[in-house]
């Protein structure tokens, strides 16, 4: 059973189990006029181009784009992992400037330790939490490997696990501190489809549970459309959001459902009128 209250190490006070499980209010991002380049080795490539943005609390967004449209560099700026050269994101009002455990990423390999086993590393993730006791970190990390189906497999190790085993790993890592903004780069891109599909399940269960506000990138239309409450068209070179279509569709999505199809063929139909023949439009 959980602990449910706070207790005292010494002087300082720690966190409960209750407080840290508690569903916290999501975060809302502000993105204006966000611009980005990089210098290469035959010259500069405008990755974004004053790229404006609103997400709501709780709001579940895509990003849809071709390879080099500027979609993983858009998410490394709202983690704070890069800085724009011009323009500001704001969480809550405030100004991001760096990396913080409010604002947590999950990228497209698990990038798990293999040294650790799957308890261990969504333990590791709440070393972000020092005001949380060992019994109390443990209790929370069994609850997330609860959450994401993997309670039967704590002590195996990271080369045991099949890749949606080790993507459920990475997420009950990322969701552990209890961020408020979930950043997502194509988590689930080198799964196959049937690990995928189990996968939106999933990801839309935990999002509801949870409340977070999520970022999501991704090539594939289909799993934007599943996903989303609105799915944002980038353009490359330089980077742009070209349209927004909203999904206004009930949740749990079914992705092989016909109404799904319908968005995920308007979305699909604006791509081709930019020329982006690199994005994903089957499963």
């Amino acid at each position: 059973m959980f602990v449910t209250r706070a207790i005292r190490l010494g002087s300082k006070a720690t966190s409960s189990v209750s407080e840290e499980l508690r569903v916290i209010a999501p975060s809302k991002l502000a993105i204006e006029d966000v611009s980005k380049s990089f210098k290469t080795g035959t010259g500069v490539v405008q990755a974004l181009d004053r790229v404006s943005l609103q997400v709501g609390e709780g709001e579940f967004i895509c990003l849809v784009g071709a390879s080099g449209c500027g979609k993983t560099t858009m998410l490394n700026i709202i983690a704070g992992l890069e800085k724009p050269d011009s323009g500001t994101v704001r969480a809550d009002g405030k100004p991001v400037t760096g990396p913080g455990r409010e604002r947590l990423v999950m990228f497209q390999e698990p990038a798990l330790f293999p040294w650790l086993n799957v308890f261990g590393n969504v333990l590791f993730g709440l070393k972000l939490k020092p005001n949380l006791s060992k019994k109390n970190r443990h209790d929370v990390a069994k609850y997330y490997l609860e959450l994401v189906g993997l309670s039967r497999f704590e002590r195996a190790n990271i080369h045991e696990l099949s890749g949606g085993m080790k993507q459920r790993v990475s997420l009950a890592r990322a969701l552990a501190p209890n961020p408020r903004v979930l950043l997502m780069d194509e988590p689930f891109a080198a799964l196959d489809a049937l690990t995928r599909e189990q996968l939106y399940g999933d990801i839309q269960k935990i999002w509801k549970a949870r409340r977070k506000t999520i970022v999501f990138v991704t090539h594939n239309v289909r799993e934007a459309a599943c996903l989303g409450d609105r799915v944002l068209l980038f353009s490359p070179h330089p980077g742009r959001i070209r349209e927004e279509f909203p999904v206004e569709l009930p949740r749990p999505r079914d992705i092989n459902s016909v109404d799904l199809a319908a968005h995920a063929t308007q979305i699909t139909k604006a791509l081709k009128s930019l020329g982006q023949a690199e994005v994903t439009v089957a499963r």
